[in-house]
């Protein structure tokens, strides 16, 4: 059974703790400066921030709600036989950046979203080194925070600048992407790490994120949600909505992130 407005309101309170004590976590090694580094199975590198989140996460989401399964990038190896049977799940990314964790820029954050009937209902996304916080309920509003400052509600720009900002990767740009910026004609490339791509077009700082590269499902979710909640829209590059545990493999396909519905961007992939 799909939960109402008013039951994802009663957890987004607890969740965006977790989401704060995991970048607490994050912080503690990132300001030392000493971490050392592995390689994932996809050779992206893995430290000791990314386990310490998970744990947090993992072991506050299993108190809060202990019958609902938790789904993270750093353990991700529940099979699709299972996983085909939830109705409800968290769907984490406890550390999304370590590329820019490395690189010490503050662009990464800790995702948290609620996935259900394979859509995001709750997300939150915290960038700890920012201080700047995002959280959303599709159909009750997104927010943005920043350090202790009273959250204020977000919107999309629903016409689209001239010239168009273009938000894209740091840290993956490849020759599709230059591609179709030769396409759009005139604009503006804003660089910028993990999931706050998203939520620039969620709070109408940037008009299109076009991601033509590989990502998983934990690195969209939570900020999937913001965009949604914003008035935004996040689909394929063939205009279907993006969807979760619909199938066995936790990869995206290609997708855009936009709010100007008049723009003729899948036409432009």
């Amino acid at each position: 059974m799909r939960s109402n407005l008013a039951a994802c309101a009663q957890l987004l309170g607890p969740v965006i703790d977790i989401a704060r004590r995991a970048g607490t976590r994050i912080l503690e090694i990132y300001e030392s400066g000493e971490f050392a580094v592995a390689n994932k199975a996809d050779r992206s590198p893995l430290t000791q921030a990314d386990l310490r989140a998970h744990q947090t996460i993992v072991e506050a989401l299993h108190a809060l709600t202990p019958d609902w399964p938790v789904l993270s990038e750093e353990s991700a190896r529940i099979g699709f036989a299972e996983r085909a049977h939830w109705l409800r799940y968290w769907l984490v990314d406890p550390l999304d950046g370590t590329r820019e964790f490395l690189s010490h820029n503050g662009e990464f954050t800790v995702n948290i979203a609620l996935i259900e009937g394979h859509e995001p209902v709750l997300g939150v996304v915290y960038a700890p080194a920012k201080r700047l916080l995002y959280y959303a309920i599709p159909g009750a509003g997104a927010f943005r925070a920043l350090d202790d400052e009273p959250a204020r509600p977000i919107v999309v720009k629903r016409h689209a600048a001239s010239p168009i900002r273009i938000v894209g990767s740091r840290s993956h740009r490849g020759d599709s992407l230059d591609g179709l910026l030769s396409r759009l004609g005139s604009h503006e490339l804003i660089a910028i790490g993990s999931s706050l791509k998203l939520c620039m077009v969620a709070e109408g700082s940037a008009d299109l994120y076009p991601r033509l590269g590989a990502t998983s499902e934990w690195d969209t979710a939570a900020a999937h949600a913001v965009v949604l909640a914003a008035g935004g829209y996040v689909t394929s590059t063939a205009g279907t909505t993006l969807t979760y545990n619909s199938r066995p493999e936790l990869l995206n396909p290609h997708f855009l992130v936009y709010a100007d519905r008049d723009r003729p961007w899948h036409r432009l992939v």
